[in-house]
């Protein structure tokens, strides 16, 4: 898969819901209520970071959910996105890009938001042609002013911004005319995960879809 198959394909998938929930899962149980939650509320598009160990069998627990597109974040080497892919994620997210790691994702036909924070790495994607990439860490890095800014100069770029997003900042991106959508962690809160109070969260998921 080119870079500018893998952009077609990620601004598709970005093109689904104004956000893509950002999961931290420790316990396999929680993996397809939790899909099947968030897809009811609109959120079909799931990010499930490889931070746990039980992170790749929640990929392929979620995979099995109508509706839901299942991708793998914090990929970092050539083998976290085979074991992705294996597991059956059909995107991939990345903090920042190195040449293994975009090599890979070509090789094995992932579509990668790949992680962008400054126009220098903005333009180094584009240059090989990623023109749909991540904005990372998003507040940290100067927030959605930073954002527009970039966008001057580059609006061929189309962005998630992700890092430090939630309910009452997520509209200050979502109005930029380089953002597709945004990723976020606060529509699955780990206490509700553990009260399994997955309706709560179906709540969370239709007021982060309303936010467009």
């Amino acid at each position: 898969m080119t870079p500018a198959e893998q952009s077609a394909r990620a601004a598709e998938i970005c093109r689904l819901a104004p956000v893509i929930p950002v999961l931290v899962i420790e316990d396999v149980r929680h993996a397809r209520p939790l899909a099947e939650a968030l897809v009811a509320g609109g959120l079909p598009v799931l990010e499930v970071t490889l931070r746990t160990p039980a992170a790749l069998e929640v990929i392929r627990a979620m995979a099995g959910v109508p509706g839901g597109v299942v991708g793998a974040g914090t990929l970092l080497t050539p083998e976290d996105v085979r074991a992705a892919k294996a597991a059956g994620a059909t995107f991939g997210v990345s903090p920042g890009a190195t040449d293994r790691l975009l090599a890979a994702c070509e090789a094995e036909g992932l579509p990668l938001l790949a992680g962008a924070a400054t126009a220098t790495e903005v333009m180094a994607l584009l240059e090989r042609g990623y023109t749909v990439q991540k904005f990372f860490p998003a507040e940290a890095s100067g927030g959605a002013a930073a954002l527009k800014a970039i966008g001057a100069p580059l609006p061929q770029v189309s962005f998630c911004p992700t890092g430090g997003i939630g309910l009452g900042n997520a509209r200050d991106y979502l109005a930029l005319s380089n953002v597709l959508c945004v990723g976020g962690s606060w529509v699955a809160p780990k206490a509700m995960m553990v009260k399994g109070d997955w309706a709560g969260i179906t709540r969370l998921a239709r007021e982060a879809c309303d936010l467009r």
